[in-house]
């Protein structure tokens, strides 16, 4: 579907051109005085003087008008001399930045190990199509510049009328253009459409559901409760009535936050007979271990049952540590297993809120709880991710957890049925998605799972862009590796067909590939070609109005976070690139598919923290003697050493990818801009200007 010509604009410059030639044509008036003046005048002279007076005035009217016209003229050049100065100097300061970040980065990349640099190869081959893709682009705007300058753009040559060799290389280009180009880019763009309503269908069935549930208040009630303060201190109260339960925490290298999640766990309202904690530590800093074996001995010593387990093969990450503490002889003697990651704090009457639905239920696996965040106002990134994570759960989560039974576990802040877990063959290394994994697996044996949206765990947000792609990565490639693995699994199972169909269409195909393979091609590929080759088109509905539209909807379960609704969908589509190509990578089993990096935390502190700092300041000397004891002199140098890397300074780094995709945006806006297009303009500068302070890393905390 070809675009209309904006004749009204063509009018308009051709009456431009009109009044700008008028205006050099040499003016034919010349002011004189006139003979009748002095035909008129008296005769003792007075005719003569008047003339003189009159001639005089008009030569010093023209020479101070001669004055004021080259005082002006040396006043415009002065400004565009300073806007010219002041604009070559931004350029230079930003290229004198980009060099040193530049640097930085190659430093950094330099001195990494070689697995590292491995696993960055899909991601440089990507950034290398970009690049091809920048240049094409690029290209096609000087094309275009030069047509419009030479009257080309509204009166477009024909072959046949085609007289210099500059025209009929333009003409041919518009007949490639028009025949072989527009053609496949519009069938492709319709595609893209068709995926963005369906996808958009589907986030509109789920926010129905979620109406459904507050307004019938529909949420699972256990069948039976335990009493406040039951934690086998009241006089009363049996012990024996409260299940075995095993609480997990694994950790590698998070010397930030491990200390809230141990003191968060051991001051659970449970019986001390009936919990342990396992601390699952895999950090390869000695100083961290020493920091995380004080920890656990202080609490010894407090009297919880609480173990420290170090596993000296770390092998399968996250995985590989829960199946190794798993398979210690002393499990067989619990009923179910609560897992939390090392930022997470979950309330004392955590175990009290979620156990008890169990009771009754025995085909239920997991009870999954709520994440809330501690830092979610602490800058502009921490808003953005606070608003997905709030749809994730308040929406996607409670409703699949209502009406299905089935969602995907989170990884942390659940509690499973050991069982369950066993006969859905435990925790698998395979992937890098071990939760989603072992809750697929779980579903296809019949397990069900329940959503408790009442009880929050406080955990952190990543602040700084850097730690929030890379979660995001393995968030998105770790999905269709599974995919992969268990879609014929899936297919002989014996669940019901509508339960397979849920599973290959909407939770995988729909939610994990579709999604970002669309918002990547179509606002980030699609949209900039059709400004280059207006004989496709992407309407305006699709551009602005039905994203505006989801992007209110996805809003409203954080209602606090309405001012900053036009920046969740820029920003949203920029991280469209970092789940792309994550998405790419897990379906083609890509190196990066494969890499796991914990997740960069700071230990911000939650106001049951704050609330408790002057106990815990009491309790810093017993800490610090423990560490003294437990620690050799080389432990307590390397503890030293600790506490000058977390005065390090910060730096900001580059992301090429998005930098790319912003000169191929901002070169797409000013080729709309010739064409007069207000909402694809507007749309595509914005989008532009937001990847480009992604790129520069001016967006959330940076961290060093």
């Amino acid at each position: 579907m070809s675009k209309k010509p904006n004749y009204e604009f063509q009018e308009w410059w051709n009456k431009e051109k009109e009044k700008q030639k008028s205006e050099t044509k040499p003016s034919a008036e010349i002011n004189h005085p006139t003979t009748s003046t002095t035909s008129t005048s008296n005769g003792n002279g007075n005719g003569n003087n008047s003339y003189n007076d009159e001639e005089d005035e008009h030569r010093s009217g023209r020479s101070r008008n001669a004055r004021q016209i080259s005082f002006v003229i040396l006043l415009k050049f002065q400004q565009i001399s300073n806007f010219l100065a002041w604009l070559i100097n931004g350029f230079c300061s930003l290229i004198r930045t980009t060099n040193r970040r530049i640097s930085k980065d190659s430093d950094s990349v330099s001195s990494s190990s070689t697995d590292d640099s491995s696993s960055k190869s899909s991601e440089s081959r990507f950034y290398k199509i970009i690049k091809v893709f920048l240049i094409f682009v690029v290209s096609l705007l000087v094309i275009e510049l030069i047509a419009y300058f030479k009257g080309w753009h509204f009166r477009p040559p024909s072959m046949d009328s085609a007289l210099s060799f500059e025209k009929l290389v333009y003409a041919k280009w518009l007949v490639i253009r028009a025949d072989y180009l527009a053609p496949p880019l519009q069938v492709m763009a319709n595609v893209c459409i068709v995926l963005f309503l369906i996808q958009s269908v589907d986030r509109i069935v789920l926010m129905l559901g979620c109406f459904w549930i507050k307004f019938r208040r529909l949420k699972p009630v256990p069948l039976v409760e335990f009493t406040e303060g039951g934690g086998g201190d009241v006089e009363g109260q049996n012990s024996e009535d409260y299940p075995m339960v095993l609480i997990q925490i694994p950790m590698c290298n998070e010397k930030e936050v491990y200390h809230q999640s141990i003191a968060a766990v051991c001051i659970q309202d449970w019986p001390a007979d009936r919990m342990l904690v396992q601390v699952l530590d895999d950090s390869d800093e000695l100083d961290v271990q020493h920091l995380i074996k004080a920890e656990v001995q202080k609490w010894q010593q407090k009297g919880v049952h609480i173990i420290y387990r170090h596993r000296l093969i770390r092998t399968g990450y996250k995985a590989g540590n829960l199946k190794s503490a798993m398979g210690c002889d002393y499990v067989k003697d619990y009923e179910f297993v609560a897992i939390f990651d090392a930022d997470f704090q979950p309330g004392p009457d955590f175990l009290k809120k979620t156990i008890p639905h169990f009771k009754g239920n025995d085909d239920l696996a997991l009870v999954q709880t709520r994440w809330s965040f501690v830092n979610k106002d602490e800058n502009l990134l921490t808003r953005l991710q606070n608003i997905n994570l709030s749809f994730h759960f308040e929406v996607e989560q409670q409703v699949n957890g209502i009406f299905i039974n089935f969602f995907g576990f989170n990884g942390t802040a659940g509690v499973w049925r050991i069982k369950a877990l066993e006969e859905s063959g435990g925790w698998l290394e395979r992937t890098t998605v071990e939760d989603m994994d072992i809750a697929v697996r779980a579903h296809l044996c019949g397990w069900k799972f329940i959503y408790l949206n009442d009880v929050k765990c406080l955990c952190e947000l990543p602040e700084s862009y850097g730690a929030y792609i890379k979660q995001q990565h393995r968030w998105h490639s770790g999905p269709m590796q599974l995919f992969r693995l268990c879609f014929v699994d899936i297919l002989r199972s014996k669940i019901s067909v509508a339960k397979k169909a849920n599973l290959i269409f909407l939770f995988f195909l729909l939610r994990k590939l579709i999604l970002p393979f669309y918002s990547f091609t179509l606002f980030c590929i699609i949209l900039p070609l059709t400004m280059f080759l207006p004989e496709a088109h992407l309407p305006a509905w699709v551009v602005c109005y039905v994203p505006g539209v989801m992007s209110i909807l996805n809003i409203i379960p954080a209602p606090r976070s309405v001012p900053f609704i036009v920046p969740y969908l820029l920003f949203e589509n920029t991280m469209s690139v970092t789940k792309f190509n994550a998405m790419i990578s897990g379906l083609f089993r890509l190196t990066s598919s494969y890499e796991w990096v914990v997740t960069k935390k700071l230990g911000r502190s939650s106001e049951a923290d704050l609330i408790a700092f002057e106990k815990e300041s009491e309790t810093q000397a017993e800490t610090a003697s423990l560490i003294y004891k437990s620690s050799s002199e080389s432990g307590l140098a390397d503890l030293t050493k600790l506490e000058i890397t977390k005065k390090s300074k910060k730096k900001n780094r580059l992301y090429k990818k998005e930098l790319a995709l912003a000169f191929i945006l901002l070169a797409a806006s000013a080729r709309s801009l010739l064409s007069a297009q207000g909402i694809h303009f507007y749309f595509l500068l914005f989008q532009g200007i937001t990847f480009l302070v992604v790129g520069l890393d001016l967006i959330g905390e940076q961290v060093s």
